[in-house]
């Protein structure tokens, strides 16, 4: 009995509650699933939440990112991390572009991560090891044709990474997963046959393009790397070293 009552005791301290944006399909997606796996509370927040079905340790909520005042849950008494997986691939010739497209893709991978950590930077302070953990690219570090709309974009991401990280130090670790192309549904129309999939892994140092767990190992990594923090981690194949 006594045994049993100190097994129940470290499941509850070791359970740990998350907030995945995004988190209905793609990389969210798995990674929600892997923090349920692993007796995890995650909390997902998405726009086809309605259509995702409910399974064990995962909460799932119809959230749009983009609107002006995102319909966000409020019964969250306290987070251990944010995971912010919302991307666009808008990949067209810059003068081609119209600014509405530019807002489009600030407002999906810049403005939603901000109107979450406001939302919830009170609940996230009362975590254990609290993170955030958003997502940039390699195009802003490795320049590319067509890619303006996504790299402006994704800087911002960068910059909000690494000033969240100063300013919220010691107490909240912020870091940015930085990944080349990878197979998910976003990238669907770049990776729709096996001609392009080999194609654009050729041109990766590794020889291949992403993959989902790729992704999803790094998240995990830095969500338990206590002593990480402003960190902008490449998972690109090389493609940004070399």
């Amino acid at each position: 009995m006594i045994f049993k009552q100190i097994s129940i005791r470290l499941v509850i301290w070791y359970m740990k509650n998350y907030l995945v944006v995004g988190g209905s399909s793609g990389i969210g997606k798995a990674i929600s699933e892997q923090l349920a796996q692993q007796g995890h509370h995650v909390i997902v927040l998405s726009k086809t939440a309605a259509s995702s079905v409910q399974t064990e340790n995962i909460e799932y909520h119809n959230c749009d990112i983009t609107e002006d005042l995102p319909a966000f849950p409020d019964a969250i008494e306290s987070l251990d991390g944010i995971i912010y997986c919302p991307g666009t691939i808008n990949l067209r010739p810059f003068k081609a572009l119209k600014q509405s497209e530019f807002l489009h893709d600030l407002q999906v991978n810049y403005l939603g991560a901000i109107k979450t950590i406001q939302r919830y930077i009170p609940q996230l302070l009362l975590g254990s090891d609290p993170n955030i953990i958003l997502f940039s690219t390699v195009a802003t570090k490795k320049g590319m044709p067509f890619h303006t709309s996504i790299a402006g974009a994704k800087g911002a991401v960068e910059g909000l990474t690494i000033s969240l990280a100063a300013e919220y130090a010691p107490k909240v670790r912020v870091n940015a997963i930085a990944p080349s192309l990878t197979q998910t549904p976003l990238s669907d129309k770049l990776l729709n046959s096996e001609a392009k999939i080999l194609a654009a892994g050729e041109r990766h140092p590794l020889k291949r393009v992403g993959q989902t767990s790729d992704i999803v190992n790094a998240a995990l990594y830095l969500l338990n790397a206590s002593w990480v923090t402003g960190q902008i981690m490449p998972v690109d194949g090389g493609m940004q070293a070399m």
